[in-house]
This record gives C-alpha cells, structure tokens and sequence, in this order.
C-alpha cells in the first residue's frame, strides 16, 4: 500500500494549507523538535518555547481532525535531531513510499531539503507554502535589468493586485503612502492600551530545553507566556487589535517611549511568521473593520499598518530569493568590529540602548523603530560587522526567521547590500531618538552634547561614519545635504577624536 510522509516545518502552522483540507488515511504529517533548529544560532528561550508550544497546539489540531501525525519531542527516544536522520530512520522503519514538503522559506533548509531528496530510497515532491501573496520568484522578475529594488513601486503594485484600498486603479483619496503622518512621538501615556494577552504555563518546555542543554538568551515567566500559540488565539490578537489599537496605531509606530513595550503595535509578527494566520486576511480584516468605522479611524492609521505587511514583508521575502545566498555575504562598507558585550545584557549607560536591548531580552520584542534606530544605528555608526549584527538579531526576536530577518539587518539597517534595499543608510544622531520619545530622558551622556564628557556617543559617532564612508557615499543624491554640512563644520577634529574615544572604549559606553 503506497504511505506518504509529509514534513511539516515549525514555522509552517498553516491550517488552512490545502493538504488539511481532506483526511487521508495514507498520508502521515511529521514534526518535530530538533537541535538542528535550536543550535544553529543562540536563540531566544521565548523564541524556541513559542515555536514549540505552537507547534504542538498545531498537531493537536491536525489529530483531532483526524489526520495521522508523527510528533517528536526535544526528549522523545527516537528523535535524531537533525532532518536527515529523522526521514532515513522513519521511511525504513515504516515502509512510507513517498515524501513531500512545503517549500521552506529560508535559503539553508531549502537546500538541506534539496540534498537529501536526491538520496532518499524513494520519490519526493514539494508544494508551495500557500502563505505569501507572492511567489518567490516575484520580485526578482519584477524588477528585472534593475540595480535597485524600490519598495515603493512593489507595495502599489501589491494594492493594485489585491484590491486594497484601492478606488479602481487609483488609491482610495488619491494618496497612496502616508508615511509623513505616521512619525509622532507620544506625549501622552494615558491614551496608551495594554496589549491582550492569554498567559499560558510554559515550565514543562523550559524544563525540557534546561535538561537537554539547550542554550538560549533572555529571560521568560514560565507562569505567564505571552505570545498567541494557536490560530485562534491569534484571531482573537488581531480582533483585539482593531477594536483597541488600530485608531492611533499609524500615528504613534515610531514613538520610542519607556511608558510601555508594545504601544499600538499588533504584535502579530510570529503568528504571521509561523503561519498561523496569513497577511492577506490580516490585511482584509483590518481594511474590513476601517471600512466599518471611518468615522473613527483615519485612512493614515491603516494605511500605515497595511503597508507593513503587503510592502515591507513581501517586499522583504523577495528581496531574499532574488538575492540570496549572497546577500548573506554582503558587507558595503567592509565593517570588521565585534558586537559590544552589553547588546547580550543590556548593561550600557546609553538609556535608548538600555531601553531597546533590555526590552529585547526579557520580551523578544522591539518594534521597528528600536531595532532600526536605536541598536541597528548604534551597531551601522560603530561599524559592527554585518554577521555579528545578523547573529545577534535573528537570535534575539520571538519573529525572526532569516528571510525576513537578514534583509532587514544586512539591507534596511547596516546597508551592508550598497542599497538594494534602501536608498540610504538609515543613520541618525541624539537628534532623532530625543525627538521620537523619552529615551534621552535621565541618560548618563546629553543628546545635545557633542564633544567633551557625558557627550552622547551618537552625535560623534554620526559624523564619524559618515567621513570614514565619504568615498562610498558621497555621490548617493539622498546624502548631498548631510556632506554640505559636515564641510562646513569647524569641530571636525574634535568630534573624529570624541568618535575613535568612544570606540576604543565600546564596551565600557
């Protein structure tokens, strides 16, 4: 009798998938805990336990429907931690005469799957994800015979093929992005929503990593977890999200403020990620529910989000298969610097940092704005090199899967790609972080200091970066302005020295 196994990664916690939509008595679904998953970076302990408790809601699921389903354990007797073992043990011991997968969404288990399909003793197929709302290949054929790839023509095209917001071919008011409208920083903390969430028991999971040595970063309440780990729980965050979060999400994504972690944010990264829930009905439910309440939402707070979603995230996942595996050697300007020891315990005198990175290890969460403004910025400035910035991210967010995680770090961040994701890089001094909240408040160094003791290390270190780069960067038509500047400042010396001071000194800032 002809017997399928069927793999199912642990970011494929897709319900909806076509391959559950019928009960098969000759197929049988496969998941599993492996070290080959935990080990390959130090990965946050809310990272790993997330994926784990989602993963085994998931099974539960698929069993109580009926569907056959191999569950193996961090601890189970005849796990062999690693892919290659697992199906070379299973497909012998239970006879299975076929194999099949959905294509995985990151360069290295594409390829480890790919390798071992070529010696497995029988067939093997694989099937489309059926998560993205496009395919991998998309972006590249999209802007084919272009050096750069800008997002912006990506995200119209993305409104125009899915309909949203849309007034026919034209978006709805005449103004497709409202970005502009989507920088305030947050005066106010009585207007602040907590975030819902469902605590959940996870000491069984932490004890099972503890036991079999598995190493990991940051902290977690094994009473009181609190990322959504099932489809319904997920829809139950994005109804939350709309009802609560949504009438001044746009507004205030920006804001860096100690007030409160998540501020408006939907805090639907990983389930999306997992693929619990899928960006299309996330982005329909939002549009549904703006479409219902005008008179209480303006179009900027949706816009906002939306374009997070079918912009930022698809554009990121295509950037990834048109350019990787070398996009994940890239390094622009050739940054050689290790990470500074307190990006792993957040012990810096820097407040904003303290603030991000602290935030980061006892949550596995930061906003856009943190990781982009606030340590990527810090780490772009001091020339961190691309690999240590790309460990140390993917590693620390409950969200972070390389597709999504290395174009963002190596592109959008460092610029380590020379601007195939950005038009620039996204640097800034004191200025910036002061202006988006209160983070320069009770700070060990003044923002509007540049030189001298207690000066803060991002005004020199701003201007330091940008003279060791003019070669690189002079000519790009976005920096113009920042070069003028630096021309015709008479404290060069003294803030190339204050730069190098801090430098030499990095972690002791």
């Amino acid at each position: 009798m002809a017997k399928t196994l069927r793999l199912i990664l642990g970011d494929q916690l897709n319900y909806q998938h076509s391959w559950f939509q019928k009960v098969d008595e000759s197929v049988t679904y496969l998941m599993m805990e492996m070290r080959q998953e935990t080990d390959y970076v130090p990965h946050h302990i809310q990272k790993v336990v997330g994926f784990f408790l989602g993963m085994r809601n998931f099974s539960e699921e698929l069993k109580s429907a009926g569907h056959q389903v191999l569950y193996f354990t961090l601890d189970h007797s005849e796990n062999r931690q690693n892919l290659r073992d697992q199906l070379d043990f299973l497909i012998s011991k239970e006879d299975f005469t076929r194999f099949e997968y959905q294509l995985p969404d990151e360069y290295r288990l594409d390829k480890i799957l790919k390798d071992i399909c070529e010696k497995l003793p029988v067939p093997s197929s694989f099937i489309d994800s059926e998560h993205f709302l496009t395919s991998r290949d998309f972006l590249k054929d999209f802007f084919k015979g272009k050096k750069t790839y800008l997002m912006e023509t990506f995200y119209r095209e993305m409104r125009r093929k899915y309909d949203i917001l849309m007034d026919g071919k034209e978006p709805l008011t005449g103004q497709w992005n409202y970005d502009h409208d989507n920088r305030g920083a947050l005066k106010d903390k009585k207007i602040l929503k907590k975030a819902l969430i469902r605590p959940k028991d996870v000491s069984e999971i932490v004890a099972l990593l503890k036991k079999s040595g598995v190493k990991t970063i940051g902290s977690v309440d094994t009473e009181k977890f609190p990322w959504p780990t099932s489809r319904a729980e997920s829809l139950e965050v994005l109804a939350y999200f709309c009802e609560n979060l949504l009438p001044t999400f746009g507004l205030y994504q920006d804001a860096l403020t100690t007030w409160d972690p998540y501020l408006f944010h939907s805090r639907l990264s990983f389930s999306m990620n997992s693929k619990m829930i899928s960006p299309l009905e996330v982005v329909q439910t939002v549009e549904k529910y703006w479409y219902q309440h005008q008179d209480q939402i303006s179009i900027a707070q949706v816009e906002g989000f939306i374009r997070q979603i079918i912009g930022w995230r698809e554009y990121m996942r295509g950037v990834y298969w048109a350019k990787m595996p070398e996009f994940g050697e890239m390094n622009f300007f050739g940054h050689d610097r290790k990470l500074p020891e307190w990006f792993w315990t957040g012990k810096t005198k820097m407040n904003c940092l303290s603030q991000a990175i602290g935030q980061s290890l006892d949550l596995a969460y930061a906003h856009h704005i943190q990781r982009l403004m606030v340590t990527g910025n810090f780490a772009l400035l001091a020339g961190i090199h691309p690999d240590e910035v790309d460990q140390w991210y993917l590693g620390i967010y409950i969200d972070a899967i390389e597709w999504v995680e290395i174009t963002n770090t190596r592109g959008m961040s460092q610029f380590a790609d020379g601007g195939i994701v950005g038009t620039k890089p996204y640097v800034s001094s004191a200025n910036y972080i002061k202006k988006q909240g209160n983070y320069c408040t009770g700070c060990a160094y003044d923002s509007n200091k540049k030189t001298g003791h207690g000066a803060c290390p991002f005004n020199s270190l701003y201007w330091h970066f940008y003279d060791r780069n003019r070669e690189k960067l002079e000519k790009n038509p976005r920096i113009g302005m920042a070069y003028r500047t630096w021309d015709k400042m008479n404290n060069k010396t003294e803030l190339l020295k204050q730069a190098e001071l801090y430098l030499e000194q990095i972690n002791d800032l």
